[in-house]
């Protein structure tokens, strides 16, 4: 009897008792390369949030250590989709994240932003770029797996319905998107780190790339330069593309799972506990021109 395929394993589960289960088969064998990307994405509409970029700008983390921050949060944000939050592993993992976030006063509603984009950002790159629709048991289980998380990171009021959820974030982004200094000085030293993944000739047009993926919004909020319509329209094919090849392509037979990827920052392996800045590390200076 032939293994059912990924769709119908989600099919067969409830995304409300089942969520971690759903996202687990829809991240780590449909969707690997969509949910990195979707995050990465996701990274960036945050620090449009003039309270979120300030608070980065000032600990000066993204100009000496921005690749290690970058995997420290991959590593945890894989340990909880991976192994489930409520896994040994992923209680240690929500642990590390609370010891961090715990050091700076951090409002309850730009948690609930930060959350909702976890959410809805890996959504709405399917609806542009996946080699299937997400199914609605998806979609559901994603917003219930990370509202099971924000119940765990304490974070207070959040929307019990996903379409309440979704609205909270775009009316968020509407009242508190503003460009500033510190958001243009964190998110270049992100486009920067993303760049010195590939040879140098290649930087200038993966900087490129990665306008063309931003929408005007966020464009407007980073200061970035406004990309070409060519640009946006190369990008948006070539993802396109790989989906319509995907289609074709055999599925994944075993999971791709990020915590046994070998990261920048961790080329000996890493221990969860260990993630992020030292709690007792000094802070480095910020760059000149202040802060906002």
């Amino acid at each position: 009897m032939p293994q059912p395929s990924i769709l119908e394993q989600i099919h067969a589960l409830d995304p409300l008792h089942d969520h971690q289960r759903i996202v687990f088969l829809s991240t780590c064998y449909d969707f690997s390369f969509d949910t990195t990307r979707a995050l990465e994405l996701a990274l960036f509409r945050t620090f449009c949030v003039p309270s979120i970029s300030a608070l980065l700008d000032r600990t000066g983390e993204f100009y000496a250590r921005a690749q290690k921050r970058y995997d420290d949060t991959d590593l945890i944000v894989s340990e909880l989709m991976e192994r489930g939050y409520d896994s040994e592993r992923g209680r240690r993992a929500l642990r590390r994240m609370n010891q961090q976030h715990g050091r700076f006063a951090i409002a309850n509603e730009d948690f609930l932003y930060v959350l909702s984009t976890f959410i809805y950002e890996p959504i709405r790159w399917n609806e542009r770029f996946g080699w299937r629709p997400m199914c609605e048991a998806e979609r559901l289980a994603m917003f219930h797996f990370w509202r099971a998380v924000g119940q765990r990171m304490g974070i207070k009021n959040i929307p019990g319905d996903y379409g309440e959820f979704e609205r909270y974030g775009s009316e968020y982004e509407r009242l508190n998107y503003r460009y500033t200094e510190a958001n243009r000085r964190v998110g270049a030293a992100t486009v920067e780190m993303f760049a010195s993944w590939f040879p140098r000739p290649l930087r200038p047009v993966v900087r490129r790339a990665i306008y063309a993926l931003l929408d005007d919004a966020v464009i407007a909020n980073f200061g970035f330069p406004q990309p070409s319509p060519m640009m946006r329209w190369l990008v948006n094919e070539a993802l396109r593309g790989r989906a319509r090849l995907l289609r074709l392509w055999p599925r994944r037979r075993h999971p791709r799972l990020r915590t046994e990827a070998r990261h920048r920052s961790y080329p000996a392996g890493y221990r969860i506990e260990e993630l992020g800045p030292s709690l007792k590390m000094d802070q480095p200076s910020v760059p000149s021109g202040g802060n906002d």
